[in-house]
């Protein structure tokens, strides 16, 4: 185990972030200086959860987060501080909502049958100025963007300060680039359990709005921030692995995916509206996934429960052996309860064989109205918080206490958006 108070003395590490990620994904802390840290190993840092988005009220005692010492990243701008991913306890239990609780529940559940689930992310984000109303580049303005070698040299600066950050943190990122919209990024990193994925994802998220703010920009996940452009989404690459023995590949096999690895992507297709509570969490998750056709040409998400080969257009791609690509998830998404949502799905998949039918070859955005009988993904946040309450499965892997909890305070965020007076209402509805 890592002892903290030694990395600190041997790292020049001065105070110590204890974090967690609440419901709603956001990044909750307390800085602690390294000369505390060994008792908040034991103990954990005090929090009054109801002041964050946890499903708690003023009357519960202390929660407490105790950091976890394997997940220490130094943070690469400022090397004095690490930080620590927590897991939430109260009254000595574990917080059964907190979502990394509930992620490392359901792993714990494949571990139990000798499996562990592994994924990388495709994490998409926009450098915006600091007002967020537009593009931090005023000179990234083509139609197609994506690729645009002069718009990501403008952006050099920021795009390689977290590069830098990554590869000195041994992640083993492999390539960066300007994606389908303007002022939009991608950058990519190594795969790999899918708890540490979510730990990386969260520091990621954190780091990226760090530095571009260090550079005099803003940086934003939020899945569709500008109407006409493409959305940012994080698809997430899985592969299921019993030992050093990846058990979705099978190289006879067409495409190379073995039977499990179909029975897994049947799971996610079978609980898509569900999971798409947790993968597309907010309400403005819902102008990506159904959007109309961007400036560039094409939204590049889905709105079906479709897969496919090599093939962009549908919820779930098989890019190559061994592995999937969901295409569903956007920069919205909790990153622990991403990965808990596709592992529970697809364990659950896999425990009961679920077919996913015939695979579809069709270009989804020109030609889904074909498939007469491919299910449609909700239409917006309620129907699928709805469908995430009434999925037994889901509730099964995931728990009550977090479903209940987490529906409430979603529906709680539909209803102050429900009560919220648009323009579009009054210029479409005041002279009726």
């Amino acid at each position: 185990m890592v002892n903290l108070a030694r990395e600190a003395a041997e790292r020049g590490i001065k105070y110590f972030l204890i974090s967690f990620v609440d419901l709603f994904g956001q990044l909750r802390s307390k800085l602690v200086p390294a000369a505390a840290i060994e008792a908040m190993v034991d103990e954990g840092a005090g929090f009054a959860g109801f002041a964050t988005w946890l499903d708690m009220t003023p009357a519960d005692p202390d929660m407490f987060a105790r950091p976890d010492p394997a997940s220490l990243i130094q943070l690469p701008w400022k090397p004095e501080v690490g930080w620590l991913a927590a897991d939430c306890w109260m009254n000595d239990e574990p917080v059964a909502h907190a979502p990394r609780t509930v992620l490392k529940r359901v792993l714990a559940r494949a571990a139990a049958d000798g499996l562990a689930i592994k994924s990388g992310v495709e994490c998409e984000f926009f450098l915006i100025d600091p007002s967020g109303r537009a593009v931090s580049d005023p000179n990234d303005r083509h139609v197609k963007p994506c690729y645009d070698q002069l718009s990501l040299m403008r952006r050099y600066d920021v795009i390689t300060e977290i590069c830098d950050a990554m590869l000195a943190l041994g992640w083993k990122p492999y390539q960066n680039d300007h994606e389908d919209a303007n002022g939009q990024f991608e950058m990519n990193w190594a795969f790999d359990d899918a708890l540490v994925t979510a730990d990386r994802h969260v520091f990621f998220k954190y780091m990226v709005k760090s530095i571009a703010e260090k550079h005099g920009l803003r940086a934003t996940f939020m899945p569709k921030p500008f109407a006409d452009l493409t959305g940012n989404g994080c698809h997430a690459h899985v592969s299921v692995w019993r030992g050093q023995i990846n058990e979705l590949e099978e190289p006879i096999a067409e495409l190379g995916l073995a039977q499990k690895g179909y029975h897994f992507i049947g799971g996610l297709m079978a609980h898509a509206d569900a999971v798409c509570a947790l993968t597309n969490p907010a309400v403005n998750s819902y102008k990506r996934i159904n959007a109309p056709r961007t400036t560039s040409g094409a939204t590049w998400s889905p709105s079906s429960v479709t897969y496919a080969g090599n093939n962009r257009t549908h919820m779930i791609r098989i890019p190559g052996p061994g592995r999937f690509e969901f295409r569903l998830p956007d920069g919205a998404a909790n990153p622990y309860l991403l990965q808990a949502a596709i592992a529970a799905a697809g364990l659950e998949g896999m425990a009961s064989a679920r077919d996913p039918g015939p695979i579809s070859t069709i270009n989804m955005y020109t030609e889904g109205h074909l498939l007469k009988d491919a299910k449609k993904l909700p239409l917006n946040l309620l129907d699928a918080l709805r469908a995430l309450e009434a999925s037994e499965a889901m509730r099964a892997m995931l728990g009550d206490a977090f479903v209940n909890g987490y529906a409430k305070l979603k529906h709680e965020e539909w209803n102050a958006y429900s009560r919220h007076l648009t323009e579009w209402e009054r210029e479409t509805t005041l002279d009726c």
